[in-house]
């Protein structure tokens, strides 16, 4: 074998193994989940992706060679999760709708509507195994059937419903690409960041890896203004240190337990 004929040795840890499943709550800093939280059964894998799409400002321009990386502009993310459901649940049937309600005095009825609502998005999560006990999680944020509904049946087999959910980006984080990774080693300590908010909006994630910073915006909604923050951090106020109220920022040195943030604001 020729000495460039190798593969890394840390190779295997990263291998993915399996379909994985489809939930629709996840926490990676506890990496548990009820058998109800299970979104379908599928068939022929899972399909996670978040593709960009670049535009050349140079295109136009004399002398300039075409993918100068100077000129390069980032456009947009796409960021989807394409399977295949093996199930015909009324939740599932209106989840591949995207835009529908389940009948509230027959909840075997499913019924399309006519216009979108905000409550039609919802976060999912893929998570899969890694070969070496660790796991992979994907969070698809924000996220609706875009795809629509197609059921394809065959003679002594199993119907089978299309399904392309897409992520959105929100109009309060407007930065904020709707796709999140996390690929984590067997035993990794992850802390959860847990927030309840009344007219606030944050930019603080869902986890954090123990020892790692944390850091994230709180802001209020139009109207109304900041009147009082409480951090905690495994079970000790530490907002004096980790809230700024002049910039709204909250930032943690080194995570150390799970993070409670609890923010209010009223109308200004």
């Amino acid at each position: 074998m020729g000495r460039f004929t190798v593969i890394p040795e840390s190779a295997f840890q990263g291998l993915q193994m399996d379909a994985g499943i489809l939930l629709k709550r996840f926490n990676p800093a506890s990496p548990t989940f009820l058998n109800a939280d299970i979104i379908c059964a599928t068939t022929g894998g899972i399909n996670p992706s978040c593709v960009p799409t670049f535009s050349d400002l140079g295109e136009d321009v004399d002398n300039v060679p075409v993918n100068m990386m100077e000129y390069k502009h980032l456009d947009s993310w796409e960021c989807k999760i394409s399977t295949t459901s093996l199930g015909t649940t009324p939740e599932l049937i209106k989840m591949a709708l995207g835009c529908a309600d389940i009948d509230g005095s027959n909840s075997s009825k499913i019924v399309p509507r006519a216009d979108l609502s905000q409550s039609d998005f919802t976060d999912i999560w893929w998570v899969g195994d890694r070969a070496d006990g660790g796991f992979v999680a994907i969070q698809l944020k924000n996220a609706l059937s875009t795809g629509g509904f197609s059921l394809q049946t065959t003679k002594n087999g199993k119907g089978q419903i299309a399904l392309e959910i897409t992520g959105h980006v929100s109009i309060t984080a407007q930065k904020e690409v709707p796709m999140v990774f996390y690929s984590i080693d067997p035993g990794t300590d992850y802390f959860s960041i847990r927030q309840m908010l009344y007219k606030v909006n944050s930019t603080l994630p869902d986890s954090v890896e123990s020892g790692d910073a944390v850091s994230g915006t709180l802001t209020a909604e139009d109207g109304y203004a900041i009147e009082n923050v409480i951090v905690m951090m495994g079970g000790e106020d530490v907002t004096d240190d980790a809230y700024n109220s002049g910039t709204g920022a909250v930032s943690i040195a080194a995570a150390s337990g799970n993070i409670v943030v609890i923010a209010t604001a009223l109308e200004a």
